[in-house]
């Protein structure tokens, strides 16, 4: 219903932005700290899990000096005791940061998923329509789950790995700085492996993700065009089409599959080596008086100990760098809404509209209109007639702010259109359309989408201002359920609905673009003449096929070529005996016709 403008860098192909590294980074961050006191929580708990984990190693090496000096029961006892103890503590903290783990988890998904939902919410129209709904299918259905367990899983998971890795790194270095030494063997070839593995991943995962977009739009188009393919014949085509976007994603998914290939059992090779250090030099250490046999042991395990989490934390690189490719993406969104930064803090005066030598062109074509002039005063209602093609819907889209000329300037009250931020042109400026949409929702939320704060009382005004006498019949009233299998409207009914939104949202600027022409010729005449009544002292442009609707408007502006022909009211204009005279009397020949 509402206008939109200030389009963003888009990504190449059209597809949405996919936010870079830092902005990433900064987002993961700003997301962690919305929880702080949770995170510290979490840490807290698994960092005291693992200091109990890494006491079992130490106390093991403590029995085996006391056994090897010949030490005796009851010292065995008291040790075996504190494993014991130690081991409850274990699970005890363990079960208490892994719950808090994941109620954050789950809360910072939640978080992110309202974040993405906004954000797609302000995404100007045009970004939209050139991005396509496969891509946004695929952020808002595969991207968004991912992430999501990037916070539910991912980061607790990891985190709780490296705390145990750092725990127990420490009671090695207690034990003995020289044995943690050993731990060092296992550092290079990891890290090579893993900076091979990290370098193509982002690439590999980003790829991957753009595959699943274009399989999406592919199958939406087909879909939607199922008639028109059928008509023309232009299956063997399509199906081409669809082959094409899933070789692309059969090339892309054996692309990471191929890193993981490579990284894993390569990894694999490393986790005996410190291990086997530990043995070997703890042996040699051990002849020569340095260690005690304790010593070595407690040792020995805590290599094994800290291996775990080091393999858990690997396997988790995969699944992480899934998880940031797919909010690289879910950020990309943002870029609509960081656009609003540049808004002007400028407010417009009042309600007139104003065209100078505006000249704009789509993406497939060259300039549709041509240097128009054109000004609309505060409260006056103008009718835009003309030949199809002629460049009207796209005048009301500019005017809306929903495209931006090529050249020249649309203003509101004398502000720039383009610059306004959102929420301010949203509140100056509602375009109507043809096309309507009406929510799996009571009937009062449907309106209430123009107005949050307005009253039943002010809703049923509404209703009853557009004609919807159907709506004071409904079983519940405004709490009737509408949409999906509750009770589906046509298509008269769903743009009565989208008509009542107008008056709620009480604009400056009204643009009614065909918005009357799914009700029949008597009951869209009188909706229009109601609207007229309701919208008194605003701007209204009204596109229009019907000539009886410029015919109730103070002005015509008859559009043709790009450019505005003729201005003036209907009885100058057929005076004029020009565009519009002809337009008038082939259309009253057609109505004569038909009655």
């Amino acid at each position: 219903m509402n206008a939109e403008t200030q389009t963003p860098p888009a990504s190449k192909g059209g597809q949405l932005p996919v936010a870079e590294r830092a902005e990433v980074r900064r987002a993961f961050v700003a997301l962690l700290l919305s929880e702080k006191r949770r995170v510290g929580l979490a840490v807290g708990l698994h960092l005291l899990g693992a200091a109990a984990a890494a006491v079992a190693p130490l106390l093991l090496g403590e029995i085996i000096d006391d056994l090897a000096a010949g030490g005796g029961a009851s010292g065995v006892d008291r040790l075996a005791l504190g494993i014991g103890a130690a081991v409850v503590a274990v699970v005890v903290f363990t079960w208490a940061g892994t719950y808090v783990s994941h109620r954050l988890g789950e809360q910072l998904s939640a978080r992110m998923r309202e974040q993405f939902v906004d954000r797609c919410l302000r995404l100007p129209m045009p970004v939209v329509e050139q991005a396509g709904s496969g891509d946004l299918m695929t952020r808002s259905s595969a991207d968004v789950p991912e992430a999501g367990g990037l916070f539910r899983e991912g980061v607790p998971q990891v985190t709780v790995s490296m705390l145990k890795v750092l725990v127990y790194l420490g009671a090695m270095l207690w034990v003995s700085p020289l044995l943690a030494a050993c731990m060092l063997v296992a550092f290079p070839p990891i890290a090579y492996g893993t900076r091979w593995y990290l370098k193509r991943a982002r690439h590999g995962y980003l790829a991957e993700r753009e595959a699943e977009s274009k399989i999406g739009d592919t199958i939406g188009a087909s879909a939607d065009g199922a008639r028109t393919t059928d008509a023309y014949r232009l299956e063997d085509r399509r199906r081409r089409v669809g082959d094409d976007s899933v070789a692309g994603h059969w090339r892309a998914t054996r692309y990471t599959l191929y890193l993981r290939s490579v990284f894993f059992p390569f990894l694999d090779a490393t986790y005996a080596l410190p291990t086997a250090a530990v043995l070997l030099i703890g042996g040699g250490l051990y002849f020569q008086g340095s260690v005690s046999l304790g010593m070595v042991a407690s040792c020995a395990v805590l290599t094994r100990q800290i291996m775990f989490p080091i393999d858990h934390i690997l396997m988790w690189v995969e699944r992480l760098q899934r998880g940031l490719a797919a909010l690289a993406r879910v950020e990309g969104v943002a870029a609509a809404e960081n656009a609003e930064d540049g808004a002007t803090a400028e407010r417009p005066a009042d309600g007139t509209v104003e065209l100078r030598e505006v000249r704009y062109a789509y993406p497939t074509g060259g300039d549709v209109l041509h240097g128009v002039n054109l000004t609309v005063p505060a409260g006056q209602r103008l009718a835009v007639v003309g030949p199809s093609g002629a460049g009207k819907s796209t005048l009301a889209r500019l005017v809306s702010g929903a495209d931006v000329p090529r050249e020249g300037t649309v203003t509101i009250g004398g502000v720039d259109v383009a610059a306004l931020g959102l929420d301010e042109r949203r509140r100056r400026v509602t375009l109507v359309t043809q096309e309507h949409h009406v929510f799996t929702a009571s009937l009062r939320d449907n309106l209430i989408l123009a107005r949050a704060d307005a009253r039943d009382t002010e809703l049923e005004s509404a209703l009853a201002a557009v004609g919807a006498d159907w709506a004071f019949e409904l079983p519940d009233g405004l709490d009737t359920r509408l949409g999906g299998t509750a009770r589906e409207l046509d298509a008269a009914s769903a743009q009565q609905i989208a008509l009542a939104r107008i008056i709620l949202a009480d604009p400056d600027v009204v643009i009614l673009d065909e918005a009357t022409a799914m009700l029949d010729p008597r009951a869209a005449r009188d909706t229009e003449r109601a609207l007229g009544a309701v919208l008194e002292g605003r701007a209204v442009i009204a596109i229009a096929h019907r000539l009886h609707t410029a015919h109730d408007a103070e002005r015509i502006a008859v559009v043709e070529g790009g450019l505005v022909a003729e201005l003036g009211s209907h009885d100058e204009l057929i005076a004029r005996d020009g565009h519009y005279a002809e337009l008038w009397r082939a259309w009253h020949g057609e109505v004569a016709g038909v009655r």
